[in-house]
């Protein structure tokens, strides 16, 4: 298997997939909270960013009726020297002045802190960010899940890679980059033996159709094909590659029963064999015994 398919050709094939992976889901999941939300994006800036929910009360005598208010803030990252921590320098205080608020909003608005070096590194809810109107905030970029991760690479690193990638993909090359991705991903799956129905022509139009009408209702994106096999194949291959398992579990307490066996017929060959062995010379021991 690694002579056919060396590590590095398969993560190729991953990386793929995991950058075309929000284009590629069935129908139903393009309605999920879990799978898209504006805490999902990771690029361009001001992305990522961090929910923050209110709950307003109609009547305060009465906590029944109420309604949950959403703002995103961006995440922002200020270091400055620990010795001015208290006492902001002119860097600090230009970062401040931009976002338009002061060091005591600051401290409200603290997400971590850390001390790195002779540093103090913050954390913090910078600018308030209006997803639901960003004009280039389609439903496909609301999504940070991979495919299959690449191993020894860490995942928040892949994510975001693939999030810039995806990005420009549909916003800054031409369409024929995103068409020429599908028909990638039509190789892919035939050399997978995955059964597929999908064009590339079609699903690159379905794509960029959907990326200008976000708000209109998902009806159809072409982009069939057997997932769970696709899905099924990879954890195989993820197996072979990193956790070798040499033993079908159906065949393993039977292999391990056969070397027991064996193991206790030789010992006990081995005891019968010495046994013997001794015999003999005892015997010839007594009969030399003096009278």
């Amino acid at each position: 298997m690694r002579t056919l398919l060396p590590e590095k050709d398969l993560n190729k094939d991953k990386t793929l997939l995991n950058v075309l992976q929000p284009f590629l889901y069935n129908y139903t999941s393009y309605s999920s909270e879990k799978l898209f939300n504006p805490e999902n994006v990771l690029y361009p800036k001001p992305y990522p960013v961090i929910e923050q929910r209110d709950t307003l009360f109609y009547d305060p005598t009465n906590k029944e009726y109420y309604s949950i208010d959403y703002t995103y803030y961006s995440i922002d990252t200020l270091k400055m020297l620990s010795a001015n921590h208290e006492k902001l320098n002119g860097k600090a205080k230009l970062v401040l002045d931009f976002l338009g608020f002061d060091f005591k909003e600051l401290e409200k608005r603290i997400i971590s802190k850390k001390e790195v070096g002779d540093s103090t590194e913050i954390i913090f809810k910078g600018m308030e960010v209006q997803p639901e109107y960003d004009d280039k905030m389609c439903i496909f970029l609301e999504n940070k899940l991979l495919f299959s991760p690449l191993h020894k690479v860490p995942e928040p690193k892949q994510q975001y890679q693939n999030a810039v990638k995806r990005y420009d993909l549909l916003y800054k090359y031409s369409q024929d980059s995103l068409l020429n991705s599908f028909k990638n991903l039509n190789a892919l799956l035939k050399k997978y033996n995955i059964e597929t129905q999908i064009v590339p022509k079609d699903l690159t139009k379905d794509v960029f159709y959907y990326r200008d009408h976000s708000r209109e209702p998902l009806n159809e994106i072409r982009n069939t094909y057997e997932r769970d096999d696709l899905k099924d194949k990879f954890e195989t291959l993820d197996r072979l590659f990193y956790k070798p398992n040499y033993l079908h579990p159906s065949i393993r307490e039977i292999f391990f029963g056969v070397v027991i066996g064996v193991w206790l017929g030789l010992f006990l060959l081995y005891l019968i064999w010495n046994f013997r062995k001794r015999k003999p010379s005892a015997d010839h021991f007594d009969g030399n015994q003096p009278v």
